[in-house]
């Protein structure tokens, strides 16, 4: 049964570390990106994309989450539940994670410090089907924001899509997130690298 409005006030999201694998493969197991499954490599893989097979993207993610692991400081991302049920999935960690963020395209006119810790990057976010439309990508953005914030983080930045009124955009071009779902947590718009791209940030 799909979500309604007002199950998505009840989303609780935890850390990455401290579901199951089995949970989060639940949400991310089906999300292809460039016709393959991603596993949340795309922005951490310059060379070799179509090398790595997605045997290994998937052993990458789950040792980058640390899945299974309550007690560890350190995972990537946050995983958002209605009731027992994991839904969506939320890629978030410090920017130096993703070398693929600060290549010419994406860092033109910027000065700051590529291998700064203190900002954070929120680079997917993913819906299971049945539940897809419901805001939940709203609520996932502003609990990255806290939990880069409880971690030391001085600014969180997303690599948004822009959307037109009236224009489809199929699901799997915006698990990068939507400009406006950005701006409604308060992120400014910093540059548009392309087109369709734009880089939102907020200060902390």
């Amino acid at each position: 049964m799909a979500a309604t409005k007002t199950q998505a006030a009840k989303l609780r999201i935890v850390p990455a570390n401290q579901v199951s694998w089995d949970d989060l493969l639940a949400v991310v197991g089906k999300a292809r990106a460039f016709d393959a499954l991603c596993f949340c490599q795309r922005f951490k893989i310059i060379r070799g994309w179509n090398a790595l097979g997605e045997d290994e993207r998937a052993h990458r993610l789950r040792t980058q989450t640390e899945c299974g692991h309550p007690d560890s400081e350190t995972t990537s991302g946050l995983v958002g539940y209605l009731e027992d049920d994991p839904v969506t999935w939320c890629a978030v960690e410090p920017r130096p994670a993703y070398i693929r963020l600060t290549r010419p395209v994406t860092w033109a006119g910027r000065n700051e410090d590529k291998a700064d810790e203190g900002v954070w990057a929120i680079t997917c976010m993913l819906t299971r089907t049945p539940y897809r439309w419901q805001g939940f990508t709203y609520q996932m953005i502003s609990a990255a924001v806290e939990f880069a914030r409880g971690r030391g983080a001085h600014a969180v930045e997303g690599y948004a899509m822009l959307t037109e009124p009236g224009k489809e955009i199929t699901w799997g071009e915006l698990h990068v997130g939507s400009r406006n779902a950005f701006a409604a947590a308060g992120f400014r718009e910093v540059i548009r690298p392309t087109k369709r791209r734009v880089v939102m940030r907020i200060d902390l």
